[in-house]
């Protein structure tokens, strides 16, 4: 495996693949504040050199976090279609990048090749690439998936309505129900991050959200994202779910100060097959970032945009119904401005989408990033373009109860109608039903919350 290589005159030697894989990222803050980034422009651009030369068996046999310690590398390997690998092995990362960006190269020749690559060498590919190359290589990739209702089809684009509040208000809550759903947004599903994790609190939620589905005949999901221990808690005492969530992250590390392993989402998602509400067979919701490991401390000296490939290598194993990065959510000490941001979230739908994952974005910032709307709008657009499957949908944009910035109901009506996109199949009836949407466009009536009385 070469390590090496020239540019003017200056030698640029590597010790390992994981520095390789560090240094050929885009400069994000939480790299440089781990010491593993690229020390100059130069640098960065030999990294990229050498990786674009290496075989991918040479990232094979190399993983970065080794098999025998981490769980995560041990789910990604032993998930792999060897005999896909096998075919592409002597391949060179610069090679599959010219494969995925061929004119020749749709839908099915890149479901079936992600199945044959490592989260690294996904990792890899990406940080050879442009903005334009991930943005056209997410645009060939479409993943569905069925819960209550099937996500992902072209030409859809949906939205989770989150109606957060700060004390976990039903009032206030189902409010920002209505409100959401009044301007098309829920389709994806109806998510309330709560403030109390109790499973009395929770299970108060779920049923308060299940029975005004009920009520109103909405054909979607709803979903409380309390940790998954306190969601299988509720579960079991009869709180109706459709859909389990949980925070991942790419190292086992990580997954451990978050309180998960592959034992729980395994007992979670059979007792979800077993006592959840939804049709299914796609019954868990990820949420995912780059930076989470560096804020943990559980990094294992890897960059944080390979870190977020591997969680998604380890997401695929369950089949989800919605996977998201929230990558500008925890602030500048991993995404230092609105370029990192735009930059980790085209990189992030790329990723997740080569996985086979029915991906979505959230391109969030912080009021302490310096970052704004405008690059959270620019964000939005570009991810809309690649094809991600879903957004947030916050009241106003701002999170009152995490306290962060988040796209707004209006901002995801304008990414509908901007490239003619329509609500998830199921939705969209029912919004004409309820005289919101006619022929794909919202009518004079979006925003009425007095359609629900």
């Amino acid at each position: 495996m070469k390590l090496a290589c020239v540019i003017r005159k200056q030698t640029y030697q590597f010790g390992s693949l994981r520095e390789v894989l560090a240094k050929a990222s885009e400069e994000k803050s939480g790299d440089r504040m781990s010491k593993l980034g690229a020390e100059s422009a130069l640098e960065r651009m030999a990294a990229k050199v050498v990786l674009s030369e290496m075989r991918l068996s040479d990232i094979y046999e190399n993983p970065v976090i080794p098999y025998e310690t981490d769980e995560v590398t041990r789910i990604i390997y032993d998930d792999l279609n060897l005999s896909i690998y096998d075919e592409i092995k002597n391949w060179t990362v610069g090679e599959l990048r010219e494969y995925i960006l061929s004119f020749s190269s749709g839908m099915p020749e890149l479901t079936r090749i992600g199945r044959g690559l490592t989260s690294e060498m996904i990792a890899a590919t990406a940080k050879l690439m442009s903005s334009i190359d991930l943005v056209m290589a997410s645009q060939k990739m479409r993943h569905q998936a069925y819960c209550n209702t099937l996500i992902g089809e072209p030409g859809r684009l949906a939205f989770r309505c989150q109606p957060n509040h700060p004390i976990d208000d039903p009032d206030g809550i189902l409010a920002s129900i209505k409100e959401g759903l009044s301007y098309g947004s829920g389709d994806a599903v109806i998510g309330i991050n709560p403030n109390n994790d109790s499973v009395e609190s929770v299970t108060k939620l779920l049923k308060m959200t299940h029975d005004f589905m009920q009520k109103w005949q909405i054909p979607t999901q709803n979903c409380v994202l309390a940790h998954i221990t306190t969601q299988m808690q509720a579960l079991r005492v009869g709180a109706p779910i459709s859909l389990m969530f949980q925070s991942l992250a790419g190292s086992q590390r990580a997954n451990d100060a978050f309180g998960v392993s592959k034992d729980i989402l395994d007992e979670a998602m059979e007792l979800m097959l077993r006592k959840g509400t939804a049709t299914g067979p796609n019954v868990m919701y990820f949420e995912t970032g780059q930076g989470s490991e560096v804020s943990l401390e559980s990094h294992e000296g890897v960059d944080m945009q390979t870190l977020e490939a591997r969680t998604y290598g380890f997401c695929r194993h369950w089949k989800p119904f919605m996977v998201n990065n929230v990558s500008g959510f925890i602030g500048p000490e991993t995404l230092y401005d609105g370029r990192q941001m735009i930059r980790a979230d085209l990189e992030d739908l790329f990723m997740g989408k080569l996985h086979g994952l029915p991906m979505g974005i959230a391109p969030t910032y912080t009021n302490h990033m310096h970052a704004d709307q405008n690059d959270q709008e620019i964000a939005g657009m570009l991810t809309t373009l690649g094809g991600a499957n879903f957004y947030m949908g916050v009241p106003g944009g701002d999170d009152v109860m995490l306290s962060y910035q988040d796209t707004s109901f209006h901002d995801d009506a304008s990414y509908r109608e901007l490239l003619g996109l329509r609500p998830l199949r199921e939705f969209e009836k029912w919004l004409e039903k309820m005289e919101i949407m006619e022929n794909g466009r919202l009518t004079e009536r979006a925003g009425d919350l007095t359609i629900f009385d």
